[in-house]
């Protein structure tokens, strides 16, 4: 399966943060925003990912994250001219997806929880854990209370049906409308994240703050790193314990550097 982080946007309700940097390179506590979409994907086996950013900030990211090969996966990057909705990352990514599954993540959306692991792994193999009856955009007065993240697991042939998607009212491409066609087809699927899960979009200057404060947190309080790329991969196997510690000596002295130390050395148990 391949996997795509968008991660465009001008980040407007985030000004004067976003003027001159990307949402997704601002800190949530000790690491840029992207650090958490990405480890979500790789804790999902995904180790080939395309991100997808801005004319002006994909050089950034590339600047920040390179090939990959230092977390023991693939990255390419894709330039989205502007941003004219969610589905638009399947036409763009056409070339990447190449006709294969394909997870798509939200660059400003963080997930943690106990299992949140398995629970990817079923979703990426579609596990059948529910069935959407209906699907609306942000509509004024919902149905239920069950809110659609910003993770999305489609098979092969989502680019061609991303491509039949007509812009919505407001002009742009809608995740919702892709869903939708799934949905009509008795083929949209969900899995449900329940007590003890957290789901957290940084896109405000609250929720960007809420969710340094939750990670901030979890990390003192229980002594771990929430979405720390290359202890996950060294946790998968697709890097060894010198690459490890090549990564712990990058990052200096820093909190970040010392915890994947702590871990190359053994002194974290899982």
């Amino acid at each position: 399966m391949k996997g795509i982080i968008l991660a465009g946007g001008s980040g407007t309700r985030l000004y004067p943060l976003t003027l001159v940097t990307s949402k997704q390179l601002l800190p949530v506590y000790d690491k840029p925003m992207i650090y958490y979409p990405l480890s979500t994907l790789m804790l999902a086996g995904i180790k080939d990912i395309l991100i997808i950013s801005t004319p002006a900030d994909t050089p950034r990211f590339e600047k920040l994250l390179g090939d990959g090969s230092q977390f023991g996966i693939k990255l390419s990057y894709k330039v989205q001219p502007s941003p004219d909705g969610l589905a638009q990352a399947f036409t763009l990514g056409k070339d990447f997806i190449n006709g294969e599954p394909c997870a798509m993540i939200l660059g400003d959306n963080i997930f943690y929880g106990n299992g949140f692991t398995k629970l990817l792994k079923q979703a990426a193999a579609d596990a059948r854990n529910g069935k959407a009856i209906s699907i609306e955009e942000k509509p004024e007065h919902p149905k239920s209370n069950y809110a659609v993240t910003g993770l999305y697991f489609y098979p092969a042939g989502v680019s061609e049906k991303a491509a039949q998607v007509k812009p919505s009212a407001r002009g742009e491409i809608e995740i919702t409308s892709l869903n939708d066609m799934y949905l009509q087809e008795g083929n949209l699927d969900v899995q449900l994240l329940g007590r003890g899960y957290a789901w957290l979009d940084a896109g405000t200057m609250q929720s960007l703050v809420d969710a340094s404060n939750y990670v901030k947190m979890v990390e003192e309080r229980q002594g771990v790193s929430i979405s720390a790329p290359e202890e996950i991969a060294y946790i998968h196997g697709w890097i060894d314990k010198d690459k490890l510690l090549d990564a712990a000596k990058h990052y200096g002295k820093s909190p970040y550097g010392q915890h994947l130390k702590s871990v190359a050395e053994g002194k974290l148990r899982y």
